[in-house]
């Protein structure tokens, strides 16, 4: 008779959670350190003390709202300025890829020149060094024109990469049937070629976002610009900094949630 052997141990069983799941919780748990590092608390381990960053309540509750005031400012200029860069990157574009060579040329220096020198520079340039020459422009309009000049230097290449993607056969069919180079730029080439770019004209736009708190430098009384006026005279810059940037991250996240919409899609339009 074979005696029976003594049942072995289970083998304790691992937790096992969806990826998602597992990235929902960690979220979780470093935006709760992020709370915990600005909460003021003050604990020990052994003789290792640490203290916390404490917040100055009342100033952020009694200033909160005349800062926020700041977002719409920073809407209306980002949506502005993304409007007129478009348009540059697209003519820039077209000079780019024509055969007109002063067109070619000039387009070519203007990339070249603003690719060259830091936006902070042009928002100087605009709003103090044409001040020299009797041309005053008021903080927006500076802003807009620096912001606008600069993204669409940057964002010609992707206007002429998308032109570029449209395939030669198309527009030599619509030559073949009679339509002429700028007929065929409104009907095939320029719907495609908009396809091709809309999505990266939204991280563009998302990223002027942050960039317009470049304009604070030029007394505009954007985002960045009211924490300014609202933190330094009462020595609570950082707290009127942390409300800003509050602001700046939520509406990234907001924007590139919708982004990220667009271009699904999109994709699912290709398909």
């Amino acid at each position: 008779m074979i005696a029976a052997s003594p049942s072995q141990p289970r083998p304790a069983t691992r937790l096992r959670l969806p990826f998602r799941t597992w990235l929902a919780l960690w979220t979780l748990v470093w935006l709760a350190c992020l709370v915990a590092l600005f909460s003021g608390l003050q604990f020990a381990f052994g003789p290792v003390h640490v203290h916390t960053i404490t917040l100055d309540v009342g100033f952020m509750r009694g200033w909160w709202l005349f800062i926020s005031a700041g977002v719409i400012i920073t809407l209306e200029l980002s949506v502005i300025s993304i409007a007129c860069a478009s348009v540059i990157a697209f003519l820039s574009a077209l000079a780019r890829i024509s055969r007109v060579a002063p067109l070619n040329s000039f387009a070519g220096l203007y990339i070249s020149l603003i690719r060259g020198t830091p936006l902070f520079l042009q928002f100087y340039f605009i709003y103090q060094g044409l001040a020299q020459f009797h041309i005053i422009l008021s903080s927006f309009i500076s802003a807009a024109a620096a912001l606008s000049l600069n993204y669409g230097a940057y964002m010609s290449e992707v206007f002429r990469a998308g032109i570029q993607a449209v395939s030669r056969g198309q527009t030599e069919a619509a030559s073949a049937l009679g339509m002429t180079p700028w007929q065929t730029m409104y009907r095939i080439v320029l719907p495609q070629a908009l396809r091709i770019v809309t999505p990266d004209i939204g991280n563009q736009f998302i990223a002027m976002q942050k960039d317009t708190a470049l304009a604070s430098a030029i007394a505009l009384e954007e985002l960045t610009g009211r924490a300014r006026q609202a933190g330094l005279p009462r020595n609570n810059f950082f707290e009127a900094l942390v409300i800003a940037a509050a602001w700046y991250w939520l509406l990234t996240i907001v924007f590139s949630y919708f982004q990220g919409r667009l271009e699904h899609s999109m994709a699912q339009g290709d398909r």
